[in-house]
């Protein structure tokens, strides 16, 4: 027995054919599958047969003409230099269209490639998004990993399509690009007072850290009792035995309370979903409900208001020319 505590897989299962699953009503799978013992490694060995279906093709087809559209737009901001192309790739960007533009279409150029390729980018994931529900469907499973995905396409959308219209322009949507859109979101944070004072945000930061905290928990305490059959917890759940009663006395001993094997599970989708869902509500309420989260803050009793040795802070919103 192996006792080593490291990412690795300890025992590798595989057969003779690879396993074809259940039956399910359309048979659109590509391939007969295989065996790769360095996958096996990290999870299971058998790669394929692959179902893709015709929403998995057009997700991916769609999702093929974004990431053209965005590399060809960088490529050519770089003058087709292949060199310049890889040297700066990092701070490369197809950004949106400028404020004066509103909700219209700008010129390919001025933005309109920005549009084209959110298009086809949110096509793709929302139609990953239906083909991952109806496979859980098909196969009879609950729709859990659909929703927790839709938790993240919400915020998504928040920044790129739903705050935008409302605030009646796309300049304020985010850049496509690795570090342009970290700067978008410095800026965005400066604009409007500083986002760490967002309750929100808090909440969102707060669901993050503590999801994984809970996976890191969670995973360390089913490898700790595996040498007792922990990780077959569906069989722990319907009949508990050493490995669950073991684990739930360590938490109990140093902590004061244990989830179960099952409400585990709970507790992690739901942290990790709400994550996403409190950050995205916080976003659309930046520029629409509130123009400046610090003075938000100062007014309503969260943060001190900083000593008078500096200039006062004035709401911009307040100033002549704000836009209303």
């Amino acid at each position: 027995m192996s006792y080593y505590q490291n990412i690795f897989t300890q025992v590798q299962v595989q057969t003779d054919v690879p396993d074809l699953g259940v039956p399910v009503p359309r048979q659109e799978r590509s391939g007969k599958g295989s065996f790769v013992h360095l996958f096996g490694r990290f999870g299971n060995a058998q790669v394929g047969p692959i179902y893709l279906g015709y929403l998995g093709v057009m997700s991916l087809l769609c999702g093929f003409i974004a990431f053209e559209i965005i590399g060809l737009n960088m490529w050519a901001s770089v003058n087709w230099s292949p060199i310049q192309f890889l040297r700066q790739l990092p701070w490369l960007a197809l950004e949106p269209p400028a404020p004066e533009y509103g909700l219209r279409i700008p010129p390919l150029n001025q933005g309109g490639w920005w549009i084209i390729a959110g298009f086809f980018l949110t096509a793709s994931v929302l139609l990953w998004w239906l083909r991952m529900y109806r496979r859980a469907r098909a196969l009879g499973l609950g729709t859990h990993t659909a929703w927790a995905f839709a938790a993240a396409i919400w915020l998504y959308l928040v920044l790129g399509f739903i705050r935008p219209v409302l605030l009646g322009h796309f300049s304020e949507a985010v850049p496509f690009g690795i570090f342009p859109h970290l700067d978008w979101t410095a800026a965005f944070s400066i604009r409007y007072g500083n986002l760490f004072y967002n309750p929100f945000h808090m909440l969102s930061i707060a669901f993050l850290y503590g999801s994984a905290l809970l996976f890191a928990m969670h995973g360390a305490t089913i490898l700790a009792v595996s040498r007792f059959g922990g990780e077959r917890e569906i069989e722990q759940i319907l009949d508990r035995g050493t490995a669950s009663e073991r684990a739930a006395l360590f938490w109990r001993w140093t902590m004061g309370f244990n989830a179960t094997m099952e409400s585990i599970h709970r507790w992690a989708w739901w942290f990790a979903v709400l994550c996403p869902l409190t950050g995205g509500i916080g976003i659309l309420l930046t520029g629409t409900v509130v123009d400046n989260w610090y003075l938000w803050g100062v007014q309503h009793g969260i943060v001190p208001s900083y000593p008078q040795v500096f200039p006062t802070v004035i709401d911009p919103a307040s100033l002549p020319g704000a836009m209303k």
